[in-house]
This record gives structure tokens, sequence and C-alpha cells, in this order.
């Protein structure tokens, strides 16, 4: 049984339906926390709850989309009536899709920023005062390309070096409310995301198949993986750590283009 390191905390996870989001949520219903899941497609959330139901967290699920600002306030609103209070919020809802400098188009670059960048920055603003009130802390997921660059994703990219960005400057500012912000750069995780931002199943089983040989490890990760790391550093073991991005990606950050 996995040990209770968050019993007792209130914790909001965004992008929870599927992916890192998702192992996320039901990592720490495991880890004894309540949890507050907010994603957009309402099937996939109610099969979550039924999920955490049953590793005996008390749940709560939130239809919304957390690009809209009026939403994203709700979620937080709803999390602390439900609860009392916010120890914890993560990040995880994210977006993909490929163009370069010449080929990526404004609606494109606007779509991108509104769910990695905008979102984040509106939700952390609206969890900062329940944080403030226990001490609480953030965890960002950003990823591997927020730390080097990669061709062909040029939004993607720069959103995720933005929440890098953003993750270390509001560290420094909330320190002193005693509110630790973190973030993990994941290299290539098995998820939806690629799918989702119109990659085709043989195209992606052909990128899993090359990302073997890009990853220094050998081998793509698997969501439990992050979810393991925001574990970390949400809980009390991760007390003297903000402002740090987590590199968890099979070494892929130390590799040069060849």
């Amino acid at each position: 049984m996995l040990e209770k390191m968050l019993s007792g905390k209130v914790a909001l996870v965004t992008g929870a339906t599927s992916g890192i989001g998702r192992a996320t949520a039901l990592l720490f219903a495991e880890a004894g926390a309540h949890v507050a899941a907010v994603g957009r497609n309402k099937e996939s959330l109610a099969e979550l709850s039924e999920e955490l139901r049953k590793s005996g967290s008390e749940a709560l699920i939130i239809s919304a989309d957390v690009t809209m600002e009026e939403s994203a306030a709700r979620a937080v609103q709803e999390t602390v009536e439900k609860f009392g209070g916010l120890d914890v919020l993560v990040n995880a809802a994210g977006h993909l899709s490929n163009g370069t400098i010449e080929s990526t188009t404004t609606a494109a670059w606007d779509a991108m920023m509104n769910v990695n960048l905008r979102a984040v920055f509106v939700l952390m603003q609206q969890a900062v005062p329940h944080l403030a009130d226990r001490r609480g802390n953030i965890v960002n997921v950003s990823s591997v390309t927020g730390l080097r660059s990669f061709p062909g994703v040029l939004a993607y990219c720069v959103s995720k070096a933005g929440v890098d960005q953003l993750t270390r400057c509001a560290a420094l500012e909330l320190a002193a409310k005693g509110i630790r912000i973190n973030a993990v750069n994941p290299g290539v995780v098995v998820t939806e995301i690629h799918k989702r931002g119109g990659m085709s199943e043989g195209d992606y089983a052909n990128f899993l198949e090359r990302s073997t040989q890009t990853h220094p490890l050998g081998r793509v990760g698997e969501p439990r993986e992050v979810a393991e790391l925001i574990l970390y550093l949400a809980s009390d073991r991760a007390a003297w750590i903000t402002g740090a991005t987590y590199s968890i990606d099979g070494g892929r950050a130390q590799t040069c283009a060849r």
C-alpha cells in the first residue's frame, strides 16, 4: 500500500481525464489526498470518479474548460467550498500541435498559449490566497521542450518555456507566503496528447519507436512515473524545494541534435 504522503491534504488537478493528470489524480488519492479533478470530457470524468471512489478518496469532479477564466475561478472556488481549503494545485492540462515559425497561424499560437500558459497563470493566481492560508504548493507540468528547443513544435516549445519561467518567478514572489512552486519536465510519455494534436495512430507508433533512440535510457515514459515525481514535490518531503524545473525524460534533455 502506498504511503499516505498527502493524508488529509486537498489537491486540485487539471487535465485529470487523461495522461499525466489522470495518473496524478489517482496517485494522490492513493496517497490520502482529497482530490478535485478537473477536465472537459464528462464521460472520462465519470470513469475517473468511479476509480477515485474505489481508492477510498473523497473526490470532487469538476467539468470545466480551464482556458475560460470564469471556469478556472469556479474550479478553485468549488474545491475550497467542498473541502474547506486548498493545499496543492497541479496544472496538468495541456495541448500540443505541430507548426514552424512559418506555418504556425496566430489562431494556433493563441490556442496553445491559452491552454499551456495563460490557464496556468490564471489558476495559480486564483489559488494563491487559499494556498497561502495553508502554506501549500503548486506543481506545473511542463516539458523537456521548455528546457530545450525542438523544430516543428514552435508554439508548444515557447508555451512550456513560459511555464518554466512563470514557475521560477512566482516561486520567488510567493516564498515569503510559504508557497512552494515547482515544475516537472517530462520527455516523451505515452499519453493521448500527440494524437489529440493530429498525429495518426501509425505516425504515433513510429514516433514512440523513434523515441526509444532519442532518449538515452532507451524507452519512453509512463504517466505514473511522472505522477510519482509530482507526488514527491507536492509532499512535505520536498519542503525545501521551490523554483525548480525537474527533468524526468530518460536523459532526453542531455542530448544534442545529430
